[in-house]
C-alpha cells in the first residue's frame, strides 16, 4: 500500500521522540496510520536533515542513530528517494520556499500527490501542497 501522507522532518522527529508538540490533527492522522496498518512517507531529504540533528540539539530524547534506525526498520515508514523530477521541481520552488530541504520535501509531496504533515508556517501559507498542520 502506498502512503497517503508525507512527514516533514520535524514531524518525524517529534513522533519518534514522543514529544507532545504534534497538533491534535497531526496526532489523529498518525494514530490512524498505525491503527490501519498504513504507511507514512518520509523523504530521503529528511534522512539527511536527521543525520545532522545531533549538532547543537541536545534536547532530543532519542539519539540520531536511533531515529535513523527506526526509519530504516519500522515497516510504517516508506522512504521516498529523491529523483531527478523531484530535484527539478524543488529547484522551481526555491522562489517560494527559501530552505532547500523544504523545497525538496514539498516537491516530493507534489510529485507523489501526498498530503504533507508539517508545522512549518511558510509551507502551510504557501498553498503549494495540501497539509495537515
Amino acid at each position: 500500500m502506498n502512503p497517503r501522507f508525507l512527514l516533514d522532518t520535524h514531524i518525524v522527529v517529534r513522533w519518534l521522540s514522543d514529544l507532545k508538540k504534534l497538533s491534535r490533527e497531526q496526532r489523529r492522522v498518525l494514530d490512524d496510520v498505525v491503527r490501519h496498518g498504513m504507511h507514512a512517507g518520509v523523504s530521503a531529504m529528511s534522512l539527511v536533515e536527521i543525520a545532522f540533528l545531533g549538532e547543537g540539539r541536545p534536547r532530543l530524547l532519542v539519539g540520531v542513530n536511533d531515529l535513523l534506525h527506526q526509519l530504516d526498520t519500522n515497516p510504517t515508514f516508506r522512504i521516498i528517494p529523491i529523483t531527478p523530477e523531484i530535484a527539478q521541481q524543488a529547484s522551481a520552488l526555491s522562489g517560494s520556499l527559501r530552505d532547500p530541504a523544504d523545497c525538496m520535501i514539498v516537491a516530493t509531496a507534489r510529485i507523489h500527490r501526498l498530503t504533507l504533515l508539517t508545522s512549518d508556517q511558510r509551507i502551510v501559507e504557501s498553498g503549494l501542497v495540501p497539509v495537515v498542520a
